[in-house]
């Protein structure tokens, strides 16, 4: 147990997390387990110790471990918890939980036998936490929330020194102009917004490493750990679910023709879907229906998950227009449902608010009725609102 205790302070005390994330705050920290859920290589890490540090500093009623410690091959997480407990501790930090084998089952008899315990987890965004048929021990008890990428809000903030709030999307769609009016004299956010779309989702860019190298092997990890773990997929159906990635990032933003892509790595139409429902769960896609539709109905549009894998995965086809429609529904898709656009407009956000992203060239014919998310545009009025002031939206 020292052990642990050493190696926690010494985390704790070399923690220096780049940007206060916004979920810090809108955790209710008062519950006795909490999921921290998000995509490979978001910080999850540096959000739990940031907790520690910002809570407990090196005060050891607070404890951080990580299942990626062999001790917990010859212990069960429930033994380790009522050691902890009994030496004083109160909170139990699990950094990547779903390493252990019969996780789910461990956590819930942490919960009935250590109620003066608070644990808080973290885990991959494959996992459903509150799905009662894929986690019945837990649904009832566990308060799940998603650790995203970083907004551009955030990345404009780390880059200029800046502390910019948050804006919900009332606030932009109702006072965009005024908004700008607070931001531009301190900061020209299109300076700074293709190198965001480039580089700026994960945190891993102010590593000193070749970005798209670290993000290639992060998501290649993503498939062999988050979707082949978690889902106890045979390794032998690896190369069918990476090439799959592949092809659906080759085609760009359109109807996936399932039968094809059955045929190009050699499987069934079914699997296929549930392979493209995988993917979009680890954060690697992201899935656009007609409204009143939903899985497992084949989707009208896939898209990359956000802009950076874009570059990544195929740089020599990336087009603009799938760029910014591509950060358009990652940004959006926090707190917003999205679905496919009629003619002449991109998304239907929440089902009633049309929206069209503008490249530089679009012509258009200026609809009342109809929201324009303009790119190359530093100052909006009345229905056209420059695109990068949606990435303020947390």
């Amino acid at each position: 147990m020292e052990a642990f205790y050493q190696t926690h302070a010494y985390l704790v005390e070399h923690t220096n997390a780049p940007v206060r994330r916004m979920l810090m705050d809108e955790i209710d920290w008062n519950a006795r387990l909490i999921g921290i859920k998000g995509t490979r290589g978001v910080g999850k890490t540096t959000f739990l110790l940031q907790y520690a540090k910002e809570h407990f500093g090196t005060d050891r009623s607070c404890l951080y471990v990580n299942m990626n410690n062999f001790y917990f091959q010859g212990t069960t997480l429930t033994e380790f918890a009522g050691e902890f407990h009994r030496h004083g501790g109160k909170v139990l930090l699990i950094d990547q939980v779903f390493k252990q084998a019969g996780w789910n089952h461990e956590l819930r008899q942490c919960y009935d036998l250590y109620p003066g315990l608070k644990i808080i987890f973290t885990g991959s965004s494959v996992m459903h936490l509150t799905d009662k048929k894929e986690n019945p021990e837990l649904a009832d008890i566990v308060k799940s929330y998603n650790l995203r990428g970083f907004s551009f809000r955030e990345y404009l903030n780390l880059q200029t020194r800046n502390n910019f709030p948050a804006y919900s999307l009332d606030d932009i769609l109702a006072n965009h102009e005024y908004i700008i009016k607070e931001i531009l004299p301190k900061v020209r956010p299109l300076n700074y917004f293709q190198d965001y779309l480039h580089h700026g989702f994960y945190p891993f860019f102010l590593e000193k490493r070749n970005f798209s190298e670290n993000l290639l092997k992060t998501m290649n990890m993503m498939i062999e750990v988050d979707i082949l773990l978690i889902k106890q997929i045979e390794l032998k159906y690896l190369s069918k679910i990476k090439k799959l990635l592949y092809l659906l990032a080759v085609d760009g933003p359109a109807v996936p023709n399932v039968s094809q892509l059955a045929t190009d790595i050699q499987t069934s139409r079914a699997t296929v879907m549930n392979y493209i429902k995988y993917l979009a769960d680890a954060r690697l896609i992201n899935m656009v229906y007609p409204k009143g539709e939903a899985f497992p109905k084949k989707p009208s549009k896939i898209m990359m998950h956000n802009t950076n894998l874009m570059y990544s995965i195929y740089p020599v086809k990336v087009e603009e227009q799938d760029v910014l429609e591509t950060f358009f529904f990652n940004t959006m898709h926090k707190d917003h449902k999205l679905y496919k656009g009629d003619k002449g407009i991109s998304f239907w956000v929440d089902g009633q608010l049309p929206f069209r992203i503008c490249d530089k060239g679009c012509k258009f014919k200026n609809m009342p009725d109809t929201l324009y998310a303009m790119h190359h545009t530093e100052v909006g009025h009345e229905n056209q609102i420059p695109l990068w002031l949606f990435g303020f939206v947390y």
